[in-house]
């Protein structure tokens, strides 16, 4: 049944909210004041017509905006839509009761996004290479992406090529792109093994278009070139797959804060390191231990310390810190600490950092909501918020980064 409803507001996942008397109504793609013809479409509903568009309406830069899930918000004007994004971190404090001053968004640009997760599989016409759908495991076929780095877009064509000689032969599978110094970076995740005919082809098109490595679940096919990412003055191989930052820029930015912040301290800590994005731009100024729980990661990140001259001391630590965080007794041999944990965030580190001394703290998150639940555990530690700035590294979604910069008074005898 079609209703006419107005867009009151926007929620967290980027919907516009409409109340009714029957309760609120969730419209993707619709802005805050737009009134709209609305249908049921499964727990949501689908705008039909705007019969009142916004004046911050504008036109999307992609043709597949909303058949492609990827984005949320090209109808847009960039500065409401910065706003908005900026008040997803203010609510998130204000929900737990913390008062800081929060920095405007440092905005990324269109075509910076380096690393990209498609989605393929066989299909009548030959291999989809895509996303999904919005709210959908459909998948849409991509020939275009404005947010997307140019080289990964232009090699969509070749990629797919790639994708049609695994697709035939497995269930949907994704395929992690990654734009290196050295040349595209392509990880397949979940293909299966690759028998020898479609590893020779699939081996072929990575040498015909230069591509730097080719993996497959974690299996290197072939290697012309080892990919390289920089951290800082460190040049680091990432492991097949592993997790990056989106936008080398926003990383820069997040590291640069991080250091000024740490200052002159001797001793920090990393934790949850990954590949080393902070701990090998911290080692430019202060010794680091940096703890990580992925093998894989840790070992570029040791890899890229011992063959860069010029770096404080760097050592290394697996361990997964949501079973076993460092102790209160551990941290005392650091006087800086960073951590970025995944969207699950670090409350039981976060307990055990509060009862320690550490003097500065930087937290890193990309999700406002268990970054507030952090922040609340420290300041309830005697920490002192000094600031929080939120990031934007994933251009027109609804999804935002955030540092939070802590300190602990030092408690004279």
């Amino acid at each position: 049944m079609t209703i006419k409803v107005t867009i009151d507001h926007l929620g967290a996942q980027g919907d516009g909210i409409a109340n009714t008397q029957q309760g609120q109504v969730f419209v993707p793609f619709t802005l805050p004041g737009e009134t709209v013809n609305a249908q049921p479409a499964g727990k949501k509903h689908e705008a039909l017509a705007i019969l009142q568009a916004s004046a911050e309406r504008v036109e999307p830069p992609c043709r597949h905006f909303t058949a492609c899930g990827g984005c949320q918000f090209e109808h847009w004007q960039a500065e409401p839509y910065r706003a908005w994004k900026r008040g997803l971190v203010v609510d998130a404090l204000k929900a737990r009761g913390i008062e800081a001053p929060v920095g405007d968004l440092v905005a990324c640009g269109p075509g910076e996004r380096r690393r990209v997760q498609l989605s393929a599989k066989h299909g009548d016409g030959g291999a989809v290479l895509g996303f999904h759908g919005p709210y959908s495991y459909s998948l849409f076929q991509v020939e275009e992406c404005p947010v997307t780095d140019p080289r990964i877009v232009s090699a969509l064509p070749q990629l797919r090529r790639l994708a049609a000689v695994i697709a035939g032969l497995s269930k949907p599978f994704h395929m992690i792109v990654t734009v290196t110094e050295t040349g595209l970076d392509i990880a397949i995740r979940k293909s299966g093994k690759l028998p020898e005919a479609e590893r020779k082809r699939a081996a072929e098109i990575v040498l015909e278009n230069r591509w730097a490595r080719l993996s497959v679940d974690g299996e290197i096919v072939l290697e012309p070139v080892k990919p390289q990412i920089r951290f800082g003055k460190a040049t680091v191989v990432p492991p097949p797959g592993g997790f990056l930052q989106a936008v080398p820029a926003i990383e820069a930015a997040m590291a640069d804060e991080v250091v000024a912040h740490l200052g002159k301290a001797k001793q920090a800590a990393d934790l949850f390191a990954g590949a080393g994005a902070f701990a090998l731009c911290m080692a430019g100024n202060m010794q680091v231990h940096a703890v990580e729980g992925e093998a894989p990661a840790l070992a570029a990140l040791d890899a890229g310390f011992r063959s860069t001259a010029g770096l404080k001391k760097v050592t290394v630590e697996r361990r997964d810190l949501f079973q076993r965080p460092l102790l209160p007794r551990e941290l005392l041999a650091f006087d800086a600490l960073v951590f970025d944990p995944p969207r699950a965030g670090a409350e039981a580190q976060a307990r055990h950092l509060a009862k320690a001394g550490i003097r500065k703290v930087a937290a890193v998150s990309c999700n406002p909501v268990t970054l507030a639940r952090d922040l609340e555990i420290l300041i309830a530690g005697g920490y002192r918020l000094t600031s929080v700035t939120p990031y934007d590294q994933f251009l027109f979604t609804a999804h935002v980064e955030a540092v939070a910069l802590l300190e602990k008074p030092v408690k004279r005898r």
